[in-house]
């Protein structure tokens, strides 16, 4: 049996009401433990990318829903901090070999939570379970990486920035912030967006797939995805709503218009690599 073949049994007997977090075997937080640890070593994620297009794994995201649903809520300690959850944080221990900082008083990385080699998580920030970070990005302060978002190499975050999760329903890919791109602060992307690779995103831009993007490279209006190498940012155009004429001068609605980025705003990305030296 592999892991994967363990983990669809255990969610077919979950889905069938047969086992809950009380009725629980050592079988099955084998299972549940086993699924964690491969989540932190790499060997599995939740989503991949097959011919231009990210895809859920969907067992993936089942094995961390289970991890919710066959677990009793414990009290935990952090420090000096008591809490409670079903999942304790992750070990950190093999971080540092990889040559990976996490600064202390505030980065919290939950179990199942994957980050790669020379990344820099600064606190206060938290990492979620099925978060896959690669190497050499940069996770700023009260930044939030959310279930199951990947995060590829060499991207930065910047400070105050949202990467939601998403875990239901399991056929949908997460959140995916592409290799090399830069989001400055404040930056929201929410509901299985996708950041195309070595694109900036300029500060307090809402990427979702309910925000349409203008781009004005290819000329066309995208919904849930900025192109690749592309400047983005947030812009207002006409509502609807103004035709009811409830706003006096009309309404207005976020959208987000995407340009080639100049060579400019890359040399101002790359100045940040000196913080990795």
């Amino acid at each position: 049996m592999s892991l994967r073949s363990d983990v669809e049994a255990l969610w077919a007997r979950y889905d069938a009401g047969e086992v809950d977090a009380a009725s629980a075997d050592g079988d099955d937080l084998a299972t549940l433990a086993e699924f964690l640890a491969a989540l932190e070593a790499g060997d599995v994620r939740a989503a991949r990318k097959e011919g231009g297009e990210w895809t859920a794994n969907a067992w993936v995201k089942q094995g961390v829903l289970l991890n919710f649903g066959l677990r009793e809520t414990e009290p935990r300690e952090y420090g000096d901090v008591r809490y409670h959850d079903v999942l304790p944080l992750r070990e950190t221990d093999d971080l540092g070999a990889r040559g990976t900082r996490n600064t202390p008083d505030g980065t919290t990385i939950r179990r199942g939570a994957y980050l790669g080699s020379d990344c820099i998580v600064m606190s206060p920030s938290f990492v979620n379970v099925g978060a896959y970070v690669d190497d050499g990005t940069l996770v700023d302060s009260c930044d939030t990486v959310g279930s199951c978002a990947q995060i590829g190499t060499n991207v930065k975050l910047g400070a105050n920035t949202l990467i939601g999760g998403v875990l239901e329903p399991v056929e949908d890919a997460p959140v995916v912030v592409e290799d090399g791109a830069a989001l400055g602060a404040g930056c929201r992307v929410v509901s299985g967006f996708v950041v195309g690779e070595n694109s900036v995103v300029g500060e307090n831009t809402l990427l979702s797939p309910r925000v349409p993007v203008y781009d004005l490279v290819d000329e066309e209006v995208y919904y849930g995805h900025l192109p690749p190498e592309r400047r983005a940012f947030t812009r207002y155009v006409e509502s609807t709503v103004g035709d009811h004429d409830l706003f006096e001068g009309g309404a207005y609605k976020p959208a987000v218009v995407a340009m080639e980025v100049e060579a400019e705003t890359l040399d101002a990305t790359r100045r940040e690599e000196t913080l990795r030296d």
